[in-house]
This record gives structure tokens, sequence and C-alpha cells, in this order.
């Protein structure tokens, strides 16, 4: 392999990141390291900008055939993720655009502007099929970005118009900004939300998700959206052994105080680049915990870093991943989690009139 510098994987110039370096993907001929070459002189950089480019996709459903999984469609708006949580499983993509799954995936952001336009179309294809579509499954929908590129909330507007059912999953306050379409559409069995609870520890969520909200913003969030008519769960996920394990209970609590109904959680998945991300990461921010919390992950996994088997992937093996899955089972009945179902209706959905398309006599 050929070695040429990667200015972008210095300290100095991550800070506020998730990333510790930014090696190459898996697929590039080159791979990177960081060599100090003398130029800097002692002056401090600057720090990494997010960049915002166009993808250039032409549809925007994905589908899936995944059989651990509950939905079998669902949409990106942004390829790449601002938050940097260091964990997040979908960093390995970057790799197929040619870039790192480290430092580029959280400040190269691939925005899809067109992407209602792109939905209208497909939802009006003939044969089209509804089933609920997933956010937030590999993004996040509420990333910084949307902030003012408010893709998420067109895409909301188009599936409102369509009477179509959607689940969205985040760690962002900035859900609430779209209340006034979520809660209408909750009304009629069209919208549900998972927000993600890590950890209650802000300092630890700094660490881990470094531009996600804060956990208190979280909570607000689950609060507001269920006093709006829009069922909310916390999602704890990913739970990591000797870290965050032993805050289920709390977080849960703390969620279902706030009017949360239903609950889930995923352990830790380290695929491809991700393990390598995660391990040095961790190593720096928690060297004390470092060898057993990968001990631990590796007595889940089959003596492994991950295995990616159905089912498993989700909820690892052995005797410390049936303790945490008692664990879960115990607090969500005391607490009443997980008792109601809140299944969305497809049976609305309703493709409105096209230009010059005549409307149906009354």
């Amino acid at each position: 392999m050929t070695t040429v510098l990667d200015i972008t994987a210095d300290s100095r110039r991550l800070h506020g990141r998730g990333a510790l370096s930014n090696a190459s993907g898996r697929y590039e001929r080159e791979s990177r390291v960081l060599v100090d070459d003398g130029w800097e002189d002692g002056e401090e950089p600057d720090s990494l900008k997010t960049e915002i480019l166009r993808d250039s996709s032409r549809t925007i459903i994905t589908r899936n055939k995944s059989p651990d999984i509950s939905f079998d469609r669902s949409i990106n708006p942004y390829k790449g993720c601002e938050h940097g949580c260091i964990y997040c499983f979908a960093r390995p993509t970057h790799a197929y655009l040619g870039l790192s799954p480290g430092a580029d995936f959280e400040s190269k952001i691939f925005a899809k502007p067109n992407a209602a336009e792109l939905l209208r179309k497909e939802l009006s294809a003939p044969g089209y099929v509804p089933r609920t579509i997933a956010m937030g499954t590999n993004t996040d929908p509420y990333q910084p970005v949307e902030k003012r590129m408010r893709i998420m909330r067109s895409i909301l507007e188009v599936l409102w118009e369509f009477k179509h059912p959607v689940g969205i999953v985040t760690k962002s306050a900035l859900i609430l900004r779209d209340l006034d379409i979520l809660a209408p559409m909750a009304e009629l069995g069209l919208a549900k939300v998972g927000v993600s609870v890590t950890t209650l520890d802000r300092e630890l969520a700094r660490s881990m998700e470094p531009r996600a909200s804060t956990p208190p913003r979280r909570l607000e969030a689950i609060r507001a959206l269920n006093a709006a008519g829009v069922p909310a769960a916390v999602m704890f996920a990913p739970v990591i052994p000797a870290l965050n394990d032993d805050e289920m209970e709390s977080v849960l609590e703390a969620a279902a105080a706030r009017g949360a109904k239903s609950a889930g959680y995923v352990l830790l998945r380290l695929p491809l680049e991700i393990k390598d991300l995660f391990r040095e990461w961790l190593e720096a921010a928690q060297p004390g915990r470092a060898k057993h919390v990968m001990s631990l992950i590796r007595s889940m996994r089959g003596g492994k870093d991950y295995d990616p088997q159905w089912h498993l992937r989700m909820r690892g093996q052995g005797p410390y991943a049936e303790m945490i899955a008692r664990r879960f089972q115990i607090a969500t009945k005391r607490l009443g989690l997980n008792q109601i179902r809140h299944p969305l209706d497809v049976g609305k959905f309703q493709p409105p009139p096209q230009i010059g398309q005549q409307l149906a006599l009354l």
C-alpha cells in the first residue's frame, strides 16, 4: 500500500469530533497515516469543518430483506452524520464513497435536497404498495445540518400529503420542530418515534456522541412528543458492557416518567472499520475500562469483536447477554413499558390527485 499524508487525522483538528482518526476505507488502495512535516511551526491548525455535498441518487426509498428488523424500506436524507457517535454502525458506508468511516463520515455529509421530489414520484408509481417507511435507521435525519436544509421536513410533508405511515428514530430534539406535521399524522395512526438515550451522563454523552442533543434534551423530546399525542418510545442503544449498561434501568425510568410507553435496546455492534475506531476511542477516553469492555463484548460475540449472524447481532449470546436481556425484561415489566403496541395504519394511504387528473365525482 502507498502511504499518504492524512492531515485530517490531527487530533488538534478533531476536537469536538467523535472519531480520533481518519484511516482509509477498506476499498482504497492507499493507506493514510499522520506525519509531522514541520510546516505547522507550532501554530494551532483550524478545526475540521463540516462539508455538505450533494448526493446524486435517483431514488429515495431503500429496501431490505433483513429477517431481524421490523421494516422493509427506509429513507435516509443524508449520508454521513455530524452527530459523530463513535459507535455508529453506519460509518462503514462511507467507504463505498471512497471516504473514511472515521472523521470523513462526520464531516463530509452527502445531502439529498431533491428527496421530496423523488419520494413523491415513487409513491405515485402504479402498483406501489404502502408499508411503514423507517427513518433514522442508518444516519440521523435530524442531525445539525437539517436545521437549515429542512430535507427531513420536506419528506414528512410528502408523507402527510399521501397519508403514508412513518417510524422515526433520532437522537435530536430538533424533531420537535416538526410537531405540527407529526401530531396530526399520529392522530391518524401514521407516525411514531423512537428517541435514542444512551446515557444520562452528560460527560460520557459529549465524548461518545459529541454533536447529538444532550440527554436532558432527548428526554424532553420524549415528553413533548407524547404530550402532543405522538407515541415516543425510548431506545437504550447501544448497550455497551461496563460502560453504560449499568444505566439501563435509570434511562428506562426517566423515559417512562416522561410518558414513554415503549422501549427497546440493541447491543453494541462493531462491524468492519468500527471495531478499530471504537477501540481507539475507548482506549483514549476510558483507558481504565478499555480491556474489560472489549473482553465483555467478545464474550457476547463468540470470542470475536462482532458476530453478524441474524438476530444474534442485535442481542449477542452468552451469560452476560442473557443478563442484559433479563434486566431489560424485568425493568420494562416493572415500569409498564411495552404493554401497548402502536401499529401504524397503511390503509389510509391515498396518492393525491395529479395535475390534469379528473377528480372523482361526489
